[in-house]
């Protein structure tokens, strides 16, 4: 993620304290022995029984607890020309992301599986005085799926984990780095002896297609009379509804854009949220690894944090149709 959707809004969590994290595995001295998680009860992350001190790291989440399946809505790529368009009728899987369970988050957890090649942020903790996150150089990870033989898994994320303005590998290289590597279930200890490279990149990637194949946003919102338009725009409270009462909590919706108050519909209002309609992030704990797919929703107020930076006023969202050639 780039531009303004680099870093998480300031204010809309709780607590937006970032922490500093080993360049490894995220527990030190952890085995890569008697990881079997078929015996291991599978605790709901962020109760009391999910910590490193009482359950297998490897088979319960115990480090990113509050787990966040984000999707965007673009209306283009920037690299049309080279055949990276957006898919018809569908949202696009942003990432899945491990909140800590107070609603903070740490960033680029392992600095060995370091996989994108713009860092951004481009320190551990956001800060000049973080560890520098080093560009990766090194051939794309979607090269890494070869040797596992998921032809079906690249051309499933070509056609519906877009990035903008950058190569796709590019992006999951950021999304991987920054945010699996903050999970304790993805930590390559948990992979046994007979560990394969990259191994748990391809279970990374098909496990956040799990939870996006679960969240059928565009459906969700047509369903409720709410489709791209250019000339018709949309009340906050009508989207939250839709998506609310489908996804059975309340997810955090994201705008971009200009602020209503400095548009001219909004001129003299109070109402300074932004005007775009661009993410969806739907909140969860999962019950013991999050590749089991198994998990509680929540809503995305769990830590009193704020639900939306979009406009209020009414018809004051706007759900832009994508731009012509974008689109397949």
């Amino acid at each position: 993620m780039k531009g303004a959707t680099a870093v998480r809004l300031s204010g809309l969590l709780a607590s937006t304290a970032y922490f500093q994290t080993a360049l490894a595995g995220l527990y030190a001295g952890q085995s890569n022995l008697n990881h079997s998680c078929s015996l291991v009860k599978p605790i709901l992350s962020c109760s009391a029984g999910a910590t490193a001190e009482l359950t297998d790291s490897c088979c319960v989440e115990t480090f990113g607890g509050l787990v966040l399946s984000t999707q965007f809505w673009d209306t283009y790529t920037g690299l049309e020309v080279q055949g990276q368009v957006l898919p018809k009728d569908s949202w696009t899987l942003h990432g899945l992301w491990p909140d800590f369970c107070n609603g903070s988050y740490t960033q680029y957890c392992d600095l060995n599986r370091q996989y994108d090649p713009e860092p951004s942020p481009n320190t551990t903790t956001g800060k000049p005085d973080g560890t520098p996150v080093p560009a990766y150089k090194g051939p794309g990870i979607g090269t890494f799926l070869a040797p596992f033989g998921k032809f079906d898994l690249l051309a499933w994320m070509n056609k519906y984990w877009i990035a903008q303005n950058q190569p796709n590998q590019d992006f999951w290289g950021h999304e991987f780095s920054k945010h699996a590597t903050c999970f304790s279930t993805y930590d390559v200890e948990c992979y046994g002896p007979q560990y394969r490279e990259h191994e748990e990149v391809v279970d990374f990637f098909e496990t956040a297609i799990t939870y996006y194949q679960e969240l059928p946003t565009w459906k969700w919102l047509a369903g409720c009379a709410i489709r791209p338009s250019n000339a018709t725009s949309y009340t906050f409270s009508k989207i939250q509804r839709a998506l609310t009462t489908n996804f059975g909590a309340t997810p955090y919706i994201g705008c971009s854009g200009p602020r209503y108050n400095t548009t001219e519909a909004g001129k003299g209002s109070l109402d300074d949220g932004y005007t775009r309609l661009t993410e969806v992030w739907y909140y969860y704990h999962s019950y013991g690894r999050t590749q089991r797919g198994q998990a509680k929703k929540v809503g995305a107020d769990i830590n009193g944090g704020r639900v939306t930076n979009c406009a209020k006023e009414k018809g004051a969202v706007w759900y832009y149709q994508r731009t012509k050639g974008s689109e397949l």
